[in-house]
């Protein structure tokens, strides 16, 4: 029973370890993206600060990388000691900030105008030149307003961003809530799954050039690719008798689940290389060979990365 008990739990641990890794991945990329498309803005500012809460302190310079300062207290002397790091990328920012938290600051930061070089009235330049020798560069990114929380805009983009409830006072007026929390939910899923889909694209885009089109679906009613300039394909949707362009990930999803569409591509790819998959893989799959063919075509329309009829 300890045995099993211990197994379940390595497997949970391993399972929230690879979680937390994906999660800081695409946190990281996410933050980076954003700061790309600031950078130009940002270093015009002059830089700015994002969090002044003593002893927690976090701006962002010029050229883009981040300066962190927090207290840690010296055994040695007894006494507390200002200690200050230099963050050169957004992936490594989120390992030691709640993304969350970062992009609360950056909003509260351009809310409350806590950016370098507001109006300060005449001379204050040359003012300002004079004494920046004396200023720690750490101190010269952004002057925030007092009172400015953050963490407060954090908790309230945090709320924004929950679903809205409808009260229900009986079970139909339940039962239409629970229709519209669903249909809420279902739109939540399909973006995070595109930008699943995006992610990979983008990921994938330099191997593409030397692999070229790789076919995941071809059927009567479907056909699904993944080449240079992404996920593409037609369909013809349940109860029509046209073709439906699938021109992006948004697309995608409406009639994929992307991890069928993700185990189908490895497939596919297996297929045309046989040399690059596992020899146990290989193995199990002779006997099964014909067998498995055959129901892949009759699977391709329900199961797998076939059609999932339009997910509204």
């Amino acid at each position: 029973m300890d045995r099993q008990r211990n197994d379940l739990l390595a497997e949970m641990a391993r399972d929230a370890a690879l979680e937390r890794s994906d999660f800081l991945v695409r946190a990281g990329e996410q933050l980076e993206r954003f700061l790309r498309d600031q950078s130009d803005r940002i270093r015009e500012l002059g830089g700015l600060t994002l969090i002044d809460d003593d002893p927690d302190y976090l701006a962002m310079a010029p050229d883009g990388t981040f300066r962190s300062r927090s207290r840690v207290f010296d055994e040695v002397t007894g006494q507390w000691q200002s200690d200050t790091e230099i963050i050169e990328t957004g992936g490594e920012l989120v390992e030691l900030y709640n993304p969350a938290d970062v992009f609360a600051a950056f909003a509260d930061a351009a809310t409350e105008g806590v950016w370098t070089g507001g109006d300060g009235g005449g001379g204050a330049g040359d003012d300002e030149e004079a004494g920046e020798a004396a200023v720690p560069e750490l101190d010269r990114f952004g002057t925030p307003i007092p009172g400015a929380d953050p963490y407060a805009a954090a908790a309230d983009q945090w709320a924004a961003g929950q679903p809205e409830v409808l009260q229900a006072d009986t079970p139909d007026e339940a039962a239409a809530a629970l229709y519209e929390l669903a249909l809420d939910f279902q739109e939540r899923s399909q973006r995070s799954e595109a930008g699943l889909l995006e992610q990979f694209e983008n990921a994938s885009a330099a191997l593409m050039s030397r692999v070229g089109t790789v076919v995941i679906v071809d059927d009567l009613d479907e056909h699904l690719e993944l080449a240079g300039q992404g996920f593409r394909g037609q369909v013809i949707p349940e109860g029509q008798s046209r073709w439906t362009d699938l021109s992006g990930p948004e697309d995608v999803v409406r009639f994929y689940d992307p991890t069928d569409v993700f185990g189908d591509l490895a497939d596919a790819i297996a297929d045309a290389y046989p040399g690059i998959a596992p020899e146990d893989d290989e193995d199990e799959g002779e006997g099964d060979e014909d067998v498995e063919d055959v129901e892949d075509v009759e699977d391709d329309a329900g199961d797998g990365a076939g059609k999932d009829g339009d997910r509204p």
